[in-house]
């Protein structure tokens, strides 16, 4: 039950977006009178990431002197509060402001979860255990994106009510989570070095890129193919099932390769998808260009937390979660914010093609010096 514990708070990390994102679209028509309104609808996706991105590596510290199990229930009850505001609020700046105080709910638990599993586990048991987390995060990112397509499709504000699992899991936190360390790991290449901030650099730009899915896709296959909610929620849905898959697949990889190798696969994978939905004239060919970002996305996710804890002291693991939470975010949050004037050069479409050649030459260029400083 501490596992399944586990496995639940990392699943609200998740929610902390995906639960609205087809209800973006469905926000110009309610607040149509509201200048820039298409902006700031993408913002009500990442202003959580600013707040995470800015009050992470502060939280960390804060965790440490408080302890996990408290800040867990602490949050989950934010996580409800400020998550279901949508429901009841009138105004766009409330529901702007409920999504950034939302922000400490889900810092919290993504710094308490992910420290945890350097706690509760070590070595091969990690990477297994990580790839199992990554799966049920993404699994259960499915229902909430599909279930909150269905809700958007009745009424823009009923997706906010999903949030409202924060209360359901509390208790659960309450009984079965434990404070105390499993495993007090000694190895002597677990250490806080330098290599840490590359690896919080490479988490930013990760985000960054990946982000692109969830902020940018829902007005592509909404506005210019006319999906639904419900059909928008599906092929979204589907990148989470494949991220899940992505997850799993990570144990296996990192047998024959190092973690920056994986790095530059899952970049390969993801440049891949955005080239093909740069293609796309049906709107049936999202499912599987989604399932290509998806899967890409999962083996990058779960590298990055393994890659941050393999390196990270046990007694500065809070810490070390709190600036890994805080880089990934703020690659959330400035996604939108650094591709929309490339979006309104080239357009929807055509930006998902030039953000996949990029990517593409990214790739190609660090695996070529790679192969000349191996020589």
């Amino acid at each position: 039950m501490t596992k399944l514990t586990l496995l639940l708070i990392s699943m609200t990390t998740l929610m902390a977006n995906v639960a609205i994102i087809a209800m973006l679209p469905h926000l110009k028509d309610y607040f149509k009178n509201v200048e820039n309104i298409e902006f700031l609808s993408k913002l009500m996706i990442t202003l959580p990431s600013l707040s995470i991105a800015l009050l992470a590596p502060f939280l960390g510290h804060l965790i440490h002197k408080i302890g996990k199990k408290k800040s867990a229930i602490f949050a989950l009850t934010l996580f409800g509060v400020f998550g279901s505001a949508g429901l009841y609020l009138e105004t766009i700046e409330l529901l702007l402001l409920s999504r950034s105080l939302l922000g400490i709910a889900i810092a919290t638990l993504m710094i308490v979860a992910t420290s945890l599993v350097g706690d509760y586990f070590k070595g091969e048991e990690r990477h297994k255990f990580m790839g199992i987390q990554s799966a049920f995060v993404s699994f259960g990112g499915v229902f909430f994106v599909l279930g909150g397509g269905i809700l958007a499709d009745i009424n823009w504000r009923y997706p906010f009510g999903i949030y409202l699992i924060g209360f359901i899991l509390a208790p659960f936190v309450m009984k079965f989570l434990k404070n105390t360390t499993t495993y007090v790991e000694e190895e002597m290449q677990e250490h806080l070095s330098s290599n840490l901030f590359g690896i919080y650099f490479l988490a930013f730009l990760l985000m960054l890129f990946f982000y692109i899915l969830p902020t940018q896709m829902p007005f592509l296959v909404i506005n210019k193919f006319g999906a639904s909610g419900t059909m928008t929620g599906a092929i979204i849905s589907l990148a989470f099932l494949a991220n899940g898959l992505g997850g799993l697949s990570f144990r296996k990889l990192k047998i024959k390769f190092t973690f920056g190798e994986i790095y530059l696969l899952g970049m390969l994978i993801i440049s891949v998808g955005f080239i093909a939905m740069g293609s796309v004239t049906n709107v049936i060919y999202f499912f599987l260009t989604s399932f290509i970002m998806g899967f890409g996305g999962g083996i990058l996710i779960t590298n990055m937390s393994v890659w941050m804890l393999h390196y990270a002291h046990h007694t500065k693991r809070i810490k070390s979660s709190g600036y890994l939470t805080s880089s990934l975010f703020l690659g959330q949050f400035f996604s939108p914010i650094v591709f929309q004037p490339i979006i309104m050069y080239f357009g929807i479409q055509h930006f998902f093609t030039v953000m996949g050649l990029f990517l593409l030459t990214f790739v190609g260029i660090i695996f070529l010096k790679q192969v000349v400083l191996k020589r």
